[in-house]
């Protein structure tokens, strides 16, 4: 509501209100472009101050680690001893080392058997529980267990199913007529078994990653398909598996990576000789000999070769697959 001026008694009008000096206008106009300069460097700076924790403990705790870990990959470095530069001798020797090639190749079959046979099956397992089952909340939370179940207590589970003495499942094998295998000793039945344990522990998480992205195909597709007479299967194999093409890449890549990692599954099966991956190296991966190299036998630099090495191999999946998305997207762009 806007105020009324009042005039003096005599009838005049009220005097003017002094102008403002040039001082106080040059503090309102630097306090103004104070606050201009506070508030644009506020849109600028705020954004970064926020993402600066993820940064900073990404170089602390992973930039700083790769590169002082190829810096150690050149050197001849033995615990507690001052490094020695190489070059690329650790590497030149890796190339001749008999015990490196076994445990890529350990690494490689490994891999492959825990893999292909995980995500067929959760391939399966997404299928059934993409449609309207009876209890599907319970069984999704029921493939989601193993997930959640620690390494230890898995691994040390189903060794205890594949003792070659004692174990269910040379019992099993015993009742249809067959002889016990030596699960342990034996290089494919031990690679087996730790294939096993893998797969029984991933299945349920991919099934739940296949589950989601099939719920995202329109139903559209379904119902063209159902109309021209197409059976599940045919459905299955010429909507589902073509729509989910992408996560099913995803799937393979990730799985492959933890293959390439993996650990805790075979060194705890093994038990006392779970570091060497056996009495004879039968199932040492890549990841074993670093740790053997880097912490038993003190060889630090060849360890640190040998982690750059996993990296190398990581970065060539992770490029075959960009590789293959790019193809696919051109082919389904033309």
């Amino acid at each position: 509501m806007a105020t009324s001026v009042r005039a003096r008694p005599d009838g005049s009008p009220p005097p003017a209100a002094p102008p403002s000096s040039p001082g106080q206008r040059g503090r309102h106009s630097s306090r103004g472009s104070w606050r201009s300069t506070l508030y644009r460097w506020d849109l600028k700076a705020i954004p970064y101050v926020f993402v600066a924790p993820f940064f900073l403990t990404f170089a602390a705790f992973g930039l700083f680690p790769l590169i002082y870990t190829g810096w150690l990959s050149l050197n001849r470095v033995e615990l507690g001893g001052d490094p020695t530069w190489k070059g690329f001798e650790n590497y030149t020797d890796l190339a001749t080392s008999e015990f490196f090639w076994n445990a890529l190749f350990n690494t490689f079959t490994i891999g492959v058997l825990s893999t292909v046979p995980q995500l067929l099956m959760a391939l399966g397992l997404a299928h059934l529980l993409n449609y309207k089952l009876r209890g599907r909340g319970f069984f999704r939370v029921a493939i989601l267990a193993p997930y959640a179940t620690s390494i230890a207590a898995a691994t040390l589970v189903f060794a205890q199913l594949f003792n070659t003495d004692y174990g269910m499942i040379n019992g099993v094998l015993g009742w249809v007529g067959f002889d016990p295998v030596n699960w342990e000793s034996s290089k494919w039945p031990a690679q087996i078994a730790i294939s096993v344990i893998v797969t029984w522990r991933w299945t349920g998480y991919n099934a739940l990653i296949y589950l989601a992205a099939m719920q995202a195909v329109p139903q559209d597709l379904y119902e063209a398909a159902s109309l021209d007479g197409a059976s599940r299967w045919r459905q299955f194999i010429s909507v589902t598996i073509p729509s989910i093409r992408p996560t099913i890449l995803f799937t393979i890549v990730v799985s492959t990576i933890g293959a390439t990692q993996l650990f805790g599954e075979p060194m705890l099966f093994g038990g006392s000789v779970g570091i060497s991956g056996g009495s004879g190296n039968q199932f040492q991966t890549l990841s074993l000999l670093m740790y053997e190299k880097g912490w038993i036998t003190g060889a630090l630099g060849q360890a640190s070769a040998i982690a750059w090495v996993m990296l190398l191999l990581l970065l060539l999946v992770g490029g075959v697959q960009a590789l293959v998305s790019r193809n696919n997207r051109k082919k389904l762009g033309g």
